[in-house]
């Protein structure tokens, strides 16, 4: 049987992995609310407002506008969006800076992301795909939300309203990203994003998230198990999910539970060859990590 280019990466990847366990100099960054409520994996289509959630954590996304056209520009979706944001997250928590160089091309900025410009000019190709993206990305509107409990168990409604960009220069060339230009593209985060993704993100391993780059809910089913494994390491107590609540959190997109669970399994399958600390139960009807799984990175603090 001939490998595929992603499949032969994978076990590289995996092999690397358990040679040389993660360090900090391995991590890449998520900001929790992203992994508990996520983004869409498909094109939600022609709406204003998307919605995520899971258990009382909530996410709410809301498309951005061209000002030259006054058009709408869409809202991010699928694997790209989420490798924006795993760089754009671990570079504000590496540099502690809201603004964050992007490079002189848009061929740099690919190569930054774990993309590749070797995948030609078309439309599917991955310069496109993240020109496309970055400008929904860049120009939404994000609010996270839910229920929380004061000292005295008393409940109360939480919720942050936030645009994640308040300006942004791109210098990028579509026809030519190869194209260097002579000031570099920059991006600024808006305050209240900044704030909300740095204060306690979680770390992954970044070699991991190149090797799932290609799956939204790969990457997804990876960031959660890395939380989930954390927690039950911490409390020495099993994280259960069922797989219709799994679903719910991380692919409502998908229709029945069946559906989901079959794409899962085969992500599932994936992850556990790059996060070898990870340790499941045999119980039926979802997802039992261990407490003797032991995350990719310890996150600084709790």
């Amino acid at each position: 049987m001939t490998l595929t280019r992603d499949q032969t990466q994978l076990i590289k990847t995996a092999a690397g992995i358990m040679s040389d366990p993660a360090n900090m100099q391995d991590a890449a960054f998520l900001a929790r609310q992203l992994v508990q409520a996520t983004l869409p994996h498909s094109n939600p289509g022609d709406v204003e407002i998307w919605t995520r959630r899971e258990g009382t954590a909530w996410l709410m996304i809301r498309r951005g506008y061209d000002g030259d056209t006054g058009k709408p520009y869409g809202l991010p979706y699928g694997s790209i969006p989420r490798l924006l944001l795993y760089w754009i997250i671990t570079e504000a928590v590496r540099t502690k800076s809201r603004r964050l160089s992007l490079g002189r091309s848009l061929n740099d900025f690919l190569r930054r992301v774990g993309l590749s410009p070797a995948t030609g000019g078309g439309k599917r190709s991955d310069a496109a795909r993240v020109r496309d993206q970055s400008m929904r990305l860049f120009t939404s509107a994000i609010s996270f939300g839910g229920t929380a409990r004061d000292e005295k168990g008393r409940e109360g409604k939480v919720r942050a309203d936030m645009q994640i960009a308040s300006g942004q220069q791109l210098w990028w060339s579509l026809k030519r990203p190869e194209e260097r230009s002579l000031w570099e593209s920059e991006l600024t985060l808006g305050v209240e994003f900044y704030e909300a993704v740095t204060a306690a993100p979680v770390p992954l391993d970044y070699r991991a998230l190149r090797a799932l780059k290609r799956s939204a809910l790969g990457l997804d089913l990876y960031a959660w198990l890395v939380l989930a494994a954390f927690r039950a390491n911490k409390s020495g107590k099993v994280i259960w999910i069922t797989w219709a609540a799994l679903a719910k959190a991380l692919g409502a997109e998908y229709g029945r539970t069946t559906d989901f669970q079959q794409k899962a399994r085969r992500e599932l399958r994936k992850i556990q060859a790059v996060f070898t600390g990870l340790r499941l139960g045999q119980r039926r009807g979802g997802l039992e990590v261990l407490p003797d799984s032991i995350p990719p990175i310890l996150p600084a603090r709790a």
